[in-house]
């Protein structure tokens, strides 16, 4: 097992993010909906007040995985919680604990922020990733479906 690290993105890592989503929309299968772009990524993720962020796992010096993330709220707890939005290892670095060391990172962040939880979703076809969220505790929360206005859709309810 090596070692690893995890480091807040950089504006130089937006290459190296679009590579981790287009990976993990391939493995996802929903590449052909990767639309977004190196220019993208810097002007969100790294604007001058972001809206999202994106932590960086290297192990040996090489870019390992990373976890993409923004701030949500609750208006039950009246406080702010994060969602994650991506979480992706590189196939190679897997059974690394690197996917651990991420989401426990990510704990972290929330807990320093006085965020009350951590969401995210799943496939339910990916039987790995639900082992593992299962495996540290974290519980599904089917008694929600969740619903998503996008494309053309979006732009004519907008009207």
């Amino acid at each position: 097992m090596s070692n690893f690290v995890i480091r807040e993105a950089v504006r130089e890592d937006a290459p190296l993010i679009l590579e981790f989503v287009k990976e993990l929309a391939d493995y996802e299968k929903m590449s052909d909906q990767v639309v977004a772009t190196v220019a993208d990524i810097e002007s969100t993720v790294f604007a001058p007040q972001p809206k999202a962020h994106c932590l960086i796992a290297e192990t040996d010096g090489q870019a390992a995985g990373f976890a993409l993330y923004f701030y949500s709220y609750s208006t039950f707890l009246g406080k702010h919680g994060i969602y994650l939005e991506d979480l992706f290892v590189k196939p190679a670095f897997r059974a690394q604990r690197i996917g651990l060391g991420l989401l426990q990172h990510l704990s972290k962040v929330a807990v320093d922020n006085d965020c009350q939880r951590l969401d995210w979703s799943v496939l339910d076809w990916n039987e790995p990733a639900i082992n593992f969220y299962d495996a540290i505790g974290a519980k599904p929360q089917k008694e929600w479906l969740g619903y998503r206005l996008t494309g053309q859709a979006l732009k004519d309810f907008a009207k």
